[in-house]
């Protein structure tokens, strides 16, 4: 096979793999020229390579079908969740051996990735709604991790809890319980009402750490829009927790529209 077709191939094969294997929608896929590779005799191996993907770690998740299910936009995951496990996976001292909290978890991707790459000592997932929390806990379960009150836990795996946090009437004496480390959130910037319960609880968990270190915080969203973002900073400000942008990372794992603009802030509170 000529060097061109063999790229071709490779970038066939990551195609599929980013999007079929993942479980995305594949209404770009160019099935025309797989069909055509199939069956050419001298690409006699490439379904054997298709099935033998992915070659790397992975994360099997429930998700819901729909955007808005149970009255919660939080059983699906969204495309910022994709870009900060990414971030993640090319930075894992950001979160190894450190106590993560992760507010809004919804699905769990980003936090079951830093889970399996980045081995952080312990990893508390967080959300409001009750559907949420229990698609929570059954996806912990189907990667192979343990629940924090599990007796059977594999030592070698990070202390996982999954808790029940509401941001507007969460108290400081609660959040205080947590003590982490680095706290991350991701496509939490929906609306004006989200983004002022964030600022607050983001507040209340620097108060929590008075006489030590305040957490490391990164807040990843999809410029959707500039008002919204606007806003945000407006109220970091405001609440005197300063930020500034993360580069762009070089990680493209995931299949998600790559052409959104992305964003991770860093505070500091």
């Amino acid at each position: 096979m000529a060097p061109e077709e063999d790229a071709g191939t490779e970038l066939l094969l990551q195609s599929f793999e980013r999007r079929f294997l993942a479980a995305r929608a594949l209404r770009s896929f160019p099935w025309q020229s797989l069909e055509a590779k199939l069956r050419d005799s001298s690409d006699s191996e490439l379904l054997r390579d298709i099935l033998q993907k992915p070659s790397g770690g992975s994360v099997t998740l429930s998700e819901s079908t729909a955007i808005i299910s149970h009255g919660t936009t939080g059983l699906v995951t969204w495309d910022a969740a994709l870009y900060l496990a990414e971030w993640a996976i090319e930075n894992p001292a950001a979160f190894t051996d450190r106590t993560v909290l992760e507010l809004g978890s919804g699905a769990g991707l980003t936090g079951l990735a830093i889970c399996k790459m980045c081995r952080p000592r312990a990893y508390i997932f967080s959300d409001c709604h009750s559907r949420v929390l229990e698609q929570l806990r059954g996806n912990v379960l189907l990667n192979g991790l343990s629940l924090e009150a599990d007796i059977t836990a594999n030592l070698d795996s990070p202390r996982v809890t999954v808790a029940q946090l509401d941001w507007d009437v969460t108290t400081v004496h609660q959040l205080s319980a947590f003590q982490p480390d680095v706290v991350i959130a991701a496509d939490v910037l929906y609306c004006p009402e989200a983004i002022m319960s964030l600022v607050g609880v983001l507040r209340r968990l620097a108060a929590c750490r008075e006489h030590q270190r305040a957490p490391e915080v990164y807040v990843a969203f999809t410029v959707r829009n500039p008002d919204t973002c606007q806003l945000f900073t407006t109220e970091l400000g405001r609440a005197g927790i300063t930020w500034e942008a993360e580069p762009r990372h070089d990680q493209k794992l995931f299949p998600y529209e790559e052409h959104l603009e992305m964003a991770i802030l860093n505070l500091t509170m």
